[in-house]
């Protein structure tokens, strides 16, 4: 569903978008443009989620447990 809204856009911007349109309408090139910086912006949260996860330190509790799926999957693999 497509609904109309009213944005203020910079003069720089609007240019962009007219020289970047490539025989869509300046509506669909910005449809476009959004999406994509959407997809950017949830890629960046989860790389920043990750990097905050895998910066945490590792208890020995956790190496004992990674080693023994570790094991587990070789033995797993072996069979096949």
């Amino acid at each position: 569903m497509r609904k109309r809204a009213t944005f203020t856009l910079d003069e720089e911007i609007l240019e962009k978008i007219a020289e970047s349109k490539n025989g869509s309408s300046a509506s669909e090139r910005v449809n476009e443009l959004l999406k994509r910086a959407f997809r950017a912006e949830r890629r960046d949260q989860l790389e920043r989620e990750a990097a905050a996860f895998f910066a945490q330190p590792e208890t020995a509790e956790e190496r004992a447990e990674r080693r023994a799926f570790h094991k587990a999957a070789l033995r797993t693999l072996a069979r096949n």
